[in-house]
């Protein structure tokens, strides 16, 4: 084998080291911006937890003052939502005594 072949080789195998190192590079920055995105997404998400909870309160004390009973509320919310996705997974299904 010629020296030719061997620098050849070598120039090959640091090409691609090259391509290598920049797709790396590459990689850091999306991951970078990941990061961030991640970041940024979590404190929306508490701030939004945070809104809801304060709405949540307001929402009780306004229902508490109209007489309602919020614990009955939201269970029969609960109740209507199981019964409306338990139709919708029966009609899903192609039962054909599905209401839904």
């Amino acid at each position: 084998m010629g020296l030719g072949s061997t620098a050849k080789k070598i120039q090959t195998v640091a090409d691609r080291a090259e391509e290598l190192y920049a797709r790396m590079n590459e990689m850091r920055e999306q991951l970078k911006d990941l990061k961030l995105t991640v970041e940024d997404t979590g404190e929306r998400v508490q701030g939004l937890d945070a809104k809801v909870d304060r709405q949540a309160v307001i929402l009780e004390a306004l229902a508490e003052e109209q007489g309602l009973d919020v614990d009955q509320l939201v269970a029969d919310a609960t109740i209507d939502e199981a019964e409306d996705s338990d139709g919708a997974e029966t009609a899903a299904d192609g039962d054909p005594d599905s209401t839904a």
